[in-house]
């Protein structure tokens, strides 16, 4: 009985203590910091090594201008606990709050000095000193206990202050030296240089990047300067630039071709369709991995599927790779995108249909199992089969709970039911989407979550978006002329109604699919005239400016409309991309 009490108690006052500590930080936060110095003062009292009541305790104080108390307490804190060197840096600050930096400035020096006989104090003078905002000093302690002791490591705290500091140059060396020493490195120093870099080529810090790793490669050329060029090129989505530096790094040490598989399926991704190609015909010319050789040659196939027009060599092609790999689990993919094939380029759903339901047949693995079921559910709703989709979209969701197969799943659940009509059923799933994991999956949610809520308001029985979803769907089927005309009638029929916009936009995206470029123009132009404060009305500015630059090859008015997003939508997502053509339009694009 008494051990059951004695735990009780002690039970009952670690959860006081806890509610304590949680009460103190909560005045601290809102700013009553008298409330909060009553609480540490006796936290520090019952547990004088804690440092973090003492950190929280002369905060208090100093924010209630205190400064005696506080100075007393770290001092008496140093006399007690003469370890604790870092309080010298506390006690100087104490200080330089009451703008007496003369007298800060020996404690900054005695924690300074600390270093030079006792290297390994560097990180935690250096940290007080960074938290303190104190970068000078904070540099400075970190490179005496680097000369101290070579084999230490703060490069990422000096190059995190020169950072801070804004010295770019300073901070890229601080790294590129890390990676000297070290190329393990690599994917921690992308993560911080991400940071400072952009998309656009033509950011300053992007040049010097790229100005001192050329200068890296002429000095001590290092497979980390080719690997560090590529990632940055990629980011700034100069695919070609990329391959050659991929080029090097494999010619250099006939590494894997792994790191050109993954820019090729990035360039393909991003429809820079020629240097995909550059890429898989090397990774075919280097490599005897029979699955590299096989997803190489299923990606040059995709390329031809999406760049040329001739159905029967593209058919002459599959039965060739069907021919010398067979149909099994090996070539799902490969099976996948046949199916693919003779929907949207042989118009034979029914084909494809079987030919994925032969595809389950094989002994695959549940992830297999979910994206041949995905592609054939799409094929269904191509074929106006919704219902018999919507089982299989279904069952890959129980399946696969929570895996991005599964996500897109419930996204194609909430399109199908969208485009049934069934509009409250979508937007229920499409709500639990706006968390997915992938960024994709969630933009096309709110996107579609947006059109169905924006169309509803002023429209409860949803007229006007039933008509817009079935010209979705034919879209989607490929039918376009008839989702043309569909939108023509919305336009004829909800004149001033807000679908109004989304109907010109798609039909304008429609009309430059079918090479109607006039009729395209016309409808943007009718966007931005509705109103140019609308959400479309830079995707139109921007459009146009693409359409001009790509298909009319007309560089004056493409210049003019991503001008026009420049200085009146600053805010667009288009914003980088825009700036980045019209400078090279306006002829000052710095390779």
């Amino acid at each position: 009985m008494r051990s059951l009490i004695l735990i009780f108690l002690c039970c009952f006052s670690l959860q006081l203590h806890s509610q304590n500590q949680q009460l103190a930080y909560q005045y601290f936060r809102n700013g009553e910091y008298d409330k909060a110095v009553s609480i540490y003062k006796k936290l520090f009292e019952k547990h004088p090594y804690n440092l973090n009541y003492l950190n929280y305790l002369v905060d208090s104080y100093q924010q209630l201008e205190q400064f005696n108390e506080a100075d007393l307490l770290l001092k008496k804190q140093l006399q007690q606990f003469p370890s604790q060197v870092q309080l010298n840096i506390e006690i100087g600050y104490n200080y330089q709050l009451q703008h007496e930096t003369e007298k800060a400035i020996p404690y900054y020096n005695k924690a300074i000095n600390k270093i030079k006989n006792t290297p390994s104090l560097g990180y935690a003078i250096g940290r007080t000193f960074q938290n303190n905002h104190l970068l000078d000093y904070a540099l400075k302690a970190y490179q005496i206990a680097t000369e101290a002791n070579p084999k230490a490591n703060y490069y990422f705290q000096i190059a995190a202050i020169y950072g801070e500091k804004t010295d770019i140059e300073n901070m890229f060396n601080t790294y590129l030296k890390l990676l000297e020493k070290n190329e393990v490195y690599i994917p921690s120093v992308k993560n911080h240089i991400q940071n400072f870099i952009t998309d656009d080529s033509e950011n300053e810090n992007n040049k010097l990047l790229k100005k001192l790793l050329f200068k890296q490669l002429q000095n001590n050329p290092l497979s980390s300067w080719n690997q560090l060029l590529s990632w940055l090129y990629i980011q700034e989505k100069n695919y070609q630039r990329a391959f050659i530096q991929e080029k090097a790094l494999h010619k250099r040490a006939l590494l894997n071709l792994k790191e050109i598989e993954t820019l090729g399926e990035i360039a393909f991704n991003n429809q820079a369709f020629d240097v995909a190609k550059n890429c898989f015909h090397y990774v075919l010319e280097n490599t005897q991995d029979k699955v590299s050789t096989l997803n190489s040659k299923l990606y040059l196939l995709e390329i031809n599927l999406k760049t040329t027009n001739r159905v029967d060599e593209i058919e002459k092609e599959f039965q060739e790779l069907f021919l010398l790999y067979g149909k099994n689990t090996e070539t799902i993919a490969l099976q996948i995108a046949y199916a693919d094939f003779l929907v949207f380029q042989k118009n034979d759903p029914n084909a494809a249909i079987s030919t994925l339901k032969k595809s389950l047949k094989l002994p695959v693995n549940k992830f297999q199992e979910g994206r041949i079921k995905l592609k054939l559910a799409d094929i269904l709703v191509y074929h106006n089969k919704f219902n018999s989709a919507l089982i299989y979209y279904t069952q890959i969701q129980n399946n696969l709970k929570n895996h991005e197969i599964a996500q897109n799943a419930r996204f194609k659940i909430a399109q199908t039911s969208y485009f049934k009509g069934d509009f409250d059923w979508a937007k229920s799933q499409l709500k639990v989407l706006k968390n997915a994991t992938s960024q994709l999956i969630a933009n096309d949610a709110l996107d579609l979550n947006l059109l169905i809520t924006d169309n509803s308001v002023k429209d409860s029985l949803r007229i006007a978006l039933k008509k817009y979803a079935t010209a979705d769907l034919l879209a989607l089927q490929h039918k376009k002329k008839a989702a043309i005309d569909t939108l023509q009638i919305i336009l004829t029929m909800f004149k001033g109604h807000p679908i109004e916009d989304e109907a010109l936009f798609k039909q304008a995206q429609l009309f430059e699919e079918e090479n109607l470029f006039q009729k395209a123009i016309a409808n943007y132009l009718k966007i931005i005239q509705l109103n140019k404060d609308d959400i479309l009305a830079d995707d139109a500015y921007y459009s146009l400016a693409e359409l001009y630059l790509t298909k009319l090859n007309n560089e004056k008015k493409a210049k003019e409309y991503y001008q026009k997003i420049i200085f009146e939508y600053p805010s667009s997502i288009f914003l980088v991309d825009a700036r980045k053509k019209y400078r090279k339009l306006r002829g000052d694009l710095i390779n």
